[in-house]
């Protein structure tokens, strides 16, 4: 397919009109136009295609169709059906009404080129300056996020399950490519063992039986692999992705000792960063969140929040489940930056807000983070007679340490922390701990120990912003500014109940990021088309005896 840019000139009369009639009142998909006019161009989408080869069908319709097919919940089918047989859509694309539209793998083809150039996200940035264009966006005010789990396409698999699947796949994969090398080698108790899904066979239920089957699995992989890098097995076989992916599970699952297959202890299985959690999906991890277990990934959203136009989401990020959210600030700042969408005040809650992200928004970007620090967890914290790092005094000038009865401390240094971020520890001489009357409420280092209290701060920039912080979250103006956040859990309610954001589509993290892009663009068409229509913007649901609660 080569691209032969055009320009859409309007919507055909024809189609117009009989549009018009149809839908007196209007659709959400022919205010998009006459509200925004024509948002994606051919041109827009140029480094898509070569520039020879047979026409492609317009690009810039297919972004149409590819945001309006999330913005309905079609199937590809359904939107091909949908360009063909539904006058709003015709309107919004200016088609012809006798267009005959395009067949539906087209759509398939269009997301590929898409993840490949990841240029998904330039749907979602083109919706954004059409409506900076039309008034309805701007720099400034505020703005919030929050994420979501995503569970993968994939079905879920575990343990035993996980590893016999692994080494199905490959001899599925192996068998539909080289059917009569496979079925001259492969042992013929393996049918038994491999023919059918893991968990639709009965499996043992004693330990010592499911160890034994779980070594039996280990030993027939590894003599795949050994059969597929002999001289006699096709060299295409070992690059299947199946086989690869047989290869790096078995490395994270198996060590042979003596001869002999034996599985890993979970201590010396790679890290859930790097784990592999089911052969169909490669690219999902596993992760637990308040008790929440599951495989896929992650979604973080940012929208505006004013009250004087429509919250739209200014920036969505799809990463595996094991990304803490603290790493996604600095990428959403700066990615707003470039689109000159930087809020002056960015509400998160306590998984993003951390005394360096604070720093660095206000530094970089001069952007107010604004969420809850956490918490000390040291004793003396949670013992209300206990010294905590707040009742000493430091002075950052001279590079000391004030207990609250007056004494110094005697070393002061800078050092990284087990993560490797910036600290500075200052240390208390023992001859001066020893005998002070307070020592039970201050450490609980024993009577021979060689130095007494340690105190760690982090950079005097830091060490001030969650003191600052700490102190602010209790008045009643912090807790009022602070609430605008609660209103991104509507918008995460929004994106998993009307879209689907929870469920990936397909399969991998950067089909997924696509999906979440488009699905982003379409909530903002709802609610673009809400703020035309005058919508009123719902309400937090309050229930029936929550609402007779006494006031404080």
């Amino acid at each position: 397919m080569s691209l032969h840019a055009k320009k859409i000139d309007g919507v055909p009369e024809e189609t117009a009109r009989v549009a018009r009639a149809a839908f007196p009142k209007g659709s959400l998909a022919m205010r998009i136009r006459d509200e925004l006019g024509e948002l994606f161009s051919d041109a827009d989408f140029a480094g898509l295609y070569p520039v020879r080869g047979k026409p492609a069908w317009s690009p810039g319709r297919l972004a149409l169709v590819s945001v309006l097919q999330f913005a309905e919940g079609l199937s590809d089918r359904q939107a091909a059906d949908a360009v063909r047989g539904r006058l709003d859509w015709k309107y919004l694309l200016g088609l012809e009404l006798a267009d005959p539209g395009f067949d539906h793998s087209v759509l398939t083809e269009f997301r590929d080129r898409l993840i490949t150039e990841d240029a998904g996200i330039q749907l979602l940035d083109r919706v954004l300056e059409a409506a900076a264009e039309h008034g309805l966006l701007k720099a400034g005010g505020r703005a919030r996020t929050d994420s979501t789990i995503v569970l993968s396409a994939a079905r879920q698999v575990n343990g035993l399950v996980r590893l016999g699947e692994t080494l199905r796949a490959a001899l599925n994969t192996a068998a539909a490519i080289e059917p009569e090398w496979l079925a001259g080698w492969v042992p013929s108790d393996w049918f038994g063992r491999y023919a059918i899904r893991f968990e639709d066979t009965r499996l043992p239920k004693g330990k010592t039986k499911r160890t034994e089957l779980v070594e039996q699995i280990g030993a027939d992989g590894l003599s795949l692999l050994a059969a597929l890098n002999g001289p006699d097995a096709p060299p295409s076989l070992r690059l299947l992705d199946q086989v690869q992916t047989l290869r790096q599970m078995w490395i994270q699952q198996y060590f042979v000792d003596d001869g002999q297959v034996r599985r890993r202890d979970l201590k010396d299985r790679p890290p859930g960063a790097e784990r592999l959690v089911t052969p169909y999906d490669t690219d999902a991890r596993g992760s637990v969140k308040r008790g929440i277990f599951w495989d896929g990934y992650k979604v973080h959203l940012t929208e505006t929040c004013e009250p004087d136009s429509p919250n739209l989401i200014t920036h969505v990020a799809t990463t595996d489940s094991t990304v803490q959210d603290v790493r996604l600030v600095a990428p959403i700042h700066a990615h707003l930056a470039e689109r000159d969408l930087l809020p002056a005040r960015h509400l998160v809650d306590a998984g993003y807000a951390t005394a360096r992200e604070v720093v660095t928004a206000r530094r970089d970007h001069k952007v107010d983070l604004v969420g809850p620090i956490l918490a000390s967890t040291s004793w003396q914290t949670k013992d209300a007679e206990g010294f905590s790092q707040t009742d000493f005094t430091i002075d950052w000038d001279n590079r000391r340490v004030t207990c609250p009865n007056g004494k110094t401390t005697s070393n002061w240094r800078e050092d990284r922390s087990q993560q490797g971020a910036a600290v500075v520890r200052a240390r208390f001489p023992m001859g001066v701990c020893r005998p002070c009357k307070d020592r039970e409420q201050c450490t609980r280092a024993g009577a021979k120990a060689e130095t007494g209290r340690r105190i760690t701060l982090r950079p005097r920039a830091e060490q001030e912003v969650i003191q600052q912080a700490r102190a602010q979250e209790d008045t009643q103006e912090w807790r009022e500014q602070y609430a605008h956040r609660a209103g991104v859990e509507g918008t995460i309610s929004q994106g998993v109940r009307a879209f689907g954001l929870r469920r990936c589509r397909y399969h991998g993290l950067a089909k997924a990021r696509l999906q979440h892009q488009l699905t982003a663009t379409a909530m903002n068409f709802h609610r673009l088309n809400a703020w035309w229509t005058d919508i009123p913007r719902a309400r937090t649901r309050t229930s029936h005896l929550a609402a007779l609660r006494p006031a404080e």
